[in-house]
């Protein structure tokens, strides 16, 4: 069972949740040249709420499990369909995350396991908005629209959706208030 729970966890990062973290942990720069948000470094609380639906269980994937274990995850995914699901994570952002091109090498590198290698375009770019399109040739193949917005040094807004072909779609909302600019107490 550890090996399905592992294998849907991945399912969930596909789908969205790896993408939410991403963002979780960096407003960043797309550079060294370019703006970097506006946002100040040091603790951020971020509120994540996702919508999941048309979610369905790879043919690899299930494969991999046993019935029981493809039963089980079917009727999780089941009860979580088209119901949003919030979570509050606290995050640590440092100078250097708001100097690095950490969206776009993560984005670009959507899974540490494979060469994904997934196309980013940035649509729009300033100190208060970013705006990006990606790709991802898979499997499964994806396609996703993010939008981050300093609305304030100590405040941000983002929203995000993730297409994964034939395996279903997920929208994001983050709302991101900063805390402090100590990390202590907050584990990466």
């Amino acid at each position: 069972m550890r090996k399905a729970q592992k294998t849907l966890e991945y399912q969930l990062a596909t789908l969205g949740v790896g993408l939410i973290l991403g963002l979780c942990i960096p407003m960043l720069a797309l550079d060294a040249r370019a703006e970097s948000l506006n946002v100040k470094p040091g603790a951020w609380e971020m509120t994540v709420t996702t919508v999941v639906s048309g979610m369905k269980l790879s043919p690899e994937t299930a494969a991999n499990m046993t019935p029981a274990q493809r039963v089980q995850t079917e009727q999780m995914m089941n009860a979580r369909e088209g119901k949003p699901h919030t979570m509050t994570v606290a995050s640590c952002v440092t100078k250097e995350d708001v100097s690095q091109d950490r969206i776009i090498k993560e984005m670009e590198d959507e899974d540490d396991d494979a060469e994904v290698n997934c196309k980013v375009k940035v649509i729009s770019k300033s100190s208060s908005k970013l705006v990006i399109d990606q790709i991802c040739p898979g499997p499964p193949a994806s396609t996703g629209h993010l939008t981050i917005e300093a609305k304030t040094p100590e405040s941000l807004v983002a929203t995000g959706d993730r297409n994964l072909k034939g395996s279903g779609k997920t929208h994001m909302d983050i709302k991101g208030k900063w805390l402090r600019a100590s990390c202590e107490g907050i584990e990466e």
